[in-house]
C-alpha cells in the first residue's frame, strides 16, 4: 500500500498544529490558488524537527519546497490523477478507515467500555425461562404477564420445578446457562443478569429472541483466562481394543515418563479439531465452554507446564495441560479489545443512537410528516414474500428528510425498502410497525452518513490529517508517472548520465578478506597458529567444526575499509591481522588482497545512477511547472510569518 510512503515521502504537508495569523491572510497564489498563512505555519512547525537539513529551516529555504511542493499538486491535478479509479479507491479506503475513529459518541462509548471492565472482573451463574417472540412483535402484553406469574412460581416453587411444567425447546426455553462473563450473552440479557441480586429473579425483559426473565444464582470474581492443551478419548469410541479409562491411563503414564504430551496428543487424542496442534485448544474464560467439569481443572492448574490427572466429561476422558493463565488485565491494556468488541457488540446501536440525536441537535433536519403514512400505505403482504414492487405511480421525487443542504427522497426509502424484504420474509406484522422500524434506522443512518462526508470540514484535526493523506497519495502517483519510472525505464538517458559523470561512481579502497569468528578465544588462537601454518581455512572449517558442534564461523568476501563487523583503530594490511574482541565475539582476520579505489561499471553503479538520474529529471520538471504556473508571493505576509516563526523558535 502506498499509504506511509507517500507521508514520508512527501511531508511539506498540511497536518494539525496551531497558527496565530488570521485565515484570511494569504501568503502565496498559484496560478490564482490562494495558499494561506496559516496551512503554512502549520506544515512548518511539523516538520521543523523531522528535517536533517539546515537550508529547509531556513523560513525562505522552506518557502521554496513548499511551493515546489504546490507546483507538484496542480500538476497532479491538471492530469487528472485526482480522478483516477484506483487513486479514489485507495483514498476512499483510507477515509472510512479513519472516520471510524472519529465518529462516535465518545461520552456513551467510554462509559460502556468502562461497564464491560467492571463486569469481566466477576462471572455470573444465572438459569433463564425464554417466550420465543419475534422482535418485530408490538402485541407482547400477554407474554409479558406470563412471564410475569412464571417469576413468581420460580420464586416460590424453585426453577427446576418450573423448568419441568414448562420447557418445551421450541417457544418456550427453561435452561441452566452456568457461569458467563461479559460479551457472553446479547446486550439485554447482560444487563439483566448483572443487575439482578444473587437469589433474586429479574422482571421481564426483551431481547432479539424474545421476553426472558433470569434468575441469579452466583458471583464469583472472574477466573481469568487460560489455554491449555488436553488429549481426549471418546467413551464410545470402538477403535481400541481396550476401554477408554485404561487408554487414557496408559497414554497418562507415557506422560509421567517424560514423552512429549503434544507428540501424543497428535497419536492418540480423539478431538480432531486439536489433535494435530498438540491438543492446543482456543484460549477460555470462565463459563466459556460447555463442560464445567473440563473448566474446573483447566482453572485449578497453576503453573506453566502441569498435567492434570486423568478426569471424565460428558465427551470422554481427558488429560490436561496448562500452557498459559491470565487473570483479568488492567482497564488500560483492556481497553482497546473491550472498544472493539463494543462496536461489533449490540451496545454499538446505543452509541449510533445517541450520536444521531446529538447531530439532529447539530444540524438543521427537516422531516416530512407525510412519509410515514405513505409508505405505509404503499405496503402489501407481497412485502412478507419477497415480491414486492413500488407502485406504477410511485412519487418518488417527493422530499423525505432535508439534513442542512442534502435532501433525501422518496425514492431513496423506497429503494431501502426493496432492499430489506428479505429480513421480513415470511413474517406477518402491521404495516405501520415495518415503517417505523425502517424510517428510525434509515434516518439515523442519514445523518450520520451525512457527519462523515461533512467530517473534514467540521473536525478541524480530522481535517488535516485527511488533506494530508490526499495529498501524499496523489504526489506519490505522480512522482511514480512523472520521474521515478520515467527514470527506471529510460536505459539510454540513464546511460548518458553515467558515462558523463563516472568520476562520481567509484569503489571505496576495500580489501579481499576471510573474516574468522568465534565465541571462544583458544578457539580463535587454533585457527591463528593453523593459518601461520599455511593451512586453507576451508581445511579448518572442516577440523574444528563437525554436525553438532560450530566452533567458528569464516565470512570470505570484499569489505570496505569502514565495514561495521572491523573495530575502529584495528589497521588492516596484507596479512594476518591480530585477534581482537568485537561485538561479543573474538575475530581474525586475513588480508588476501588490499583493493585500491576503483571506478564501478554501470552494472554496478545503477541503483545511484537511476537515483541521481531522477534527481535531474526532477529539477528539469520544476523548471517546466515555474513556467506553467505563475507563483506570486505577498512579501508583506511573509514578513508577519518570519517574525512569527522565528518568535517561536
Amino acid at each position: 500500500m502506498k499509504l506511509y510512503v507517500s507521508l514520508l515521502l512527501f511531508w511539506f504537508i498540511t497536518t494539525m498544529a496551531t497558527a496565530q495569523m488570521s485565515s484570511s491572510d494569504v501568503l502565496i497564489t498559484v496560478d490564482g490558488d490562494p495558499i494561506r498563512a496559516t496551512e503554512f505555519i502549520r506544515v512548518y512547525n511539523k516538520n521543523l524537527d523531522l528535517v536533517k537539513d539546515d537550508s529547509q529551516k531556513d523560513i525562505d529555504g522552506y518557502l521554496k519546497l513548499f511551493i515546489n511542493y504546490q507546483l507538484k499538486l496542480k500538476e497532479a491535478k491538471r492530469l487528472g490523477l485526482h480522478k483516477k479509479a484506483s487513486y479514489l479507491k485507495e483514498f476512499g479506503n483510507y477515509k472510512a478507515q479513519l472516520v471510524k475513529n472519529y465518529v462516535s459518541d465518545s461520552r456513551v462509548t467510554e462509559a460502556l467500555i468502562k461497564e464491560a471492565y467492571n463486569r469481566m472482573k466477576y462471572d455470573v451463574k444465572a438459569s433463564h425461562i425464554l417466550i420465543r417472540l419475534d422482535e418485530n412483535e408490538t402485541d407482547t402484553l400477554k407474554v409479558y404477564q406470563e412471564l410475569e406469574n412464571l417469576r413468581d412460581r420460580v420464586q416460590t416453587e424453585g426453577f427446576d420445578k418450573v423448568k419441568t411444567d414448562v420447557h418445551d425447546g421450541q417457544t418456550v426455553f427453561a435452561e441452566h446457562l452456568g457461569y458467563f462473563s461479559a460479551f457472553k450473552m446479547v446486550y439485554e440479557f447482560e444487563n439483566a443478569a448483572y443487575t439482578t441480586k444473587v437469589g433474586d429473579v429479574s422482571m421481564p425483559f426483551r431481547t432479539p429472541f424474545g421476553y426472558h426473565i433470569v434468575k441469579v444464582e452466583d458471583k464469583r470474581p472472574s477466573l481469568g483466562e487460560v489455554t491449555v492443551a488436553h488429549i481426549m478419548v471418546n467413551t464410545s469410541n470402538t477403535d481400541t481394543v481396550v476401554d477408554a479409562e485404561t487408554r487414557i491411563d496408559e497414554i497418562y503414564r507415557k506422560v509421567k515418563q517424560g514423552e512429549p504430551f503434544e507428540s501424543l496428543a497428535k497419536q492418540f487424542s480423539d478431538d480432531k479439531s486439536s489433535a494435530n496442534q498438540g491438543g492446543e485448544l482456543s484460549p477460555f474464560t470462565g463459563g466459556q465452554l460447555s463442560s464445567p467439569e473440563f473448566e474446573a481443572v483447566a482453572f485449578n492448574l497453576s503453573t506453566i507446564g502441569e498435567v492434570s490427572k486423568p478426569f471424565k466429561t460428558n465427551y470422554g476422558w481427558h488429560i490436561v495441560k496448562l500452557l498459559d493463565k491470565k487473570g483479568t488485565p488492567s482497564f488500560e491494556d483492556a481497553k482497546i479489545e473491550i472498544e472493539n468488541k463494543i462496536k461489533r457488540d449490540s451496545r454499538s446501536k446505543l452509541i449510533n443512537t445517541t450520536l444521531a440525536n446529538d447531530l439532529r441537535n447539530t444540524y438543521k433536519v427537516v422531516l416530512n410528516p407525510n412519509a410515514k403514512t405513505y409508505f405505509t400505505s404503499i405496503l402489501n403482504p407481497d412485502f412478507f414474500s419477497r415480491s414486492w414492487a413500488l407502485p406504477d405511480h410511485f412519487d418518488k421525487e417527493s422530499t423525505l428528510v432535508i439534513i442542512e443542504r442534502d435532501t433525501l427522497r422518496y425514492e431513496d426509502f423506497g429503494n431501502h425498502l426493496l432492499k430489506i424484504q428479505q429480513v421480513y420474509a415470511g413474517k406477518t406484522m402491521p404495516f405501520k410497525t415495518v415503517i417505523e422500524k425502517e424510517y428510525t434506522g434509515f434516518e439515523e443512518d442519514a445523518i450520520i452518513a451525512y457527519h462523515k462526508e461533512h467530517l473534514e470540514f467540521e473536525n478541524e484535526e480530522f481535517g488535516f490529517i485527511l488533506k494530508e493523506y490526499r495529498d501524499g497519495l496523489l504526489l506519490f502517483d505522480l512522482m511514480e508517472q512523472e520521474v521515478w519510472n520515467a527514470a527506471a525505464l529510460d536505459t539510454v538517458g540513464l546511460k548518458h548520465h553515467y558515462n558523463t559523470h563516472k568520476d562520481s561512481y567509484f569503489w571505496e579502497d576495500r580489501v579481499e578478506v576471510v573474516i574468522a569468528t568465534s565465541a571462544k578465544k583458544n578457539n580463535i588462537k587454533t585457527v591463528e597458529k593453523l593459518w601461520t601454518q599455511g593451512m586453507a581455512y576451508t581445511d579448518i572449517n572442516a577440523q574444528l567444526n563437525t554436525d553438532s558442534e560450530q566452533k567458528v564461523i569464516f565470512t570470505e568476501s570484499i569489505k570496505p575499509l569502514d565495514y561495521h563487523g572491523f573495530p575502529k583503530g584495528v589497521k588492516l594490511q596484507k596479512g594476518l591481522s591480530k585477534v581482537y574482541f568485537y561485538n561479543d565475539a573474538y575475530h581474525l582476520v586475513k588480508v588476501n588482497k588490499m583493493l585500491p579505489q576503483t571506478a564501478k561499471t554501470f552494472d554496478e553503479a545503477k541503483g545511484k545512477v537511476i537515483s541521481d538520474y531522477q534527481n535531474v529529471l526532477e529539477a528539469n520538471w520544476l523548471k517546466q511547472l515555474q513556467e506553467r504556473y505563475q507563483v506570486t508571493v505577498n512579501t508583506d505576509v511573509l514578513q508577519q510569518v518570519k517574525a512569527q516563526l522565528n518568535a517561536t523558535k
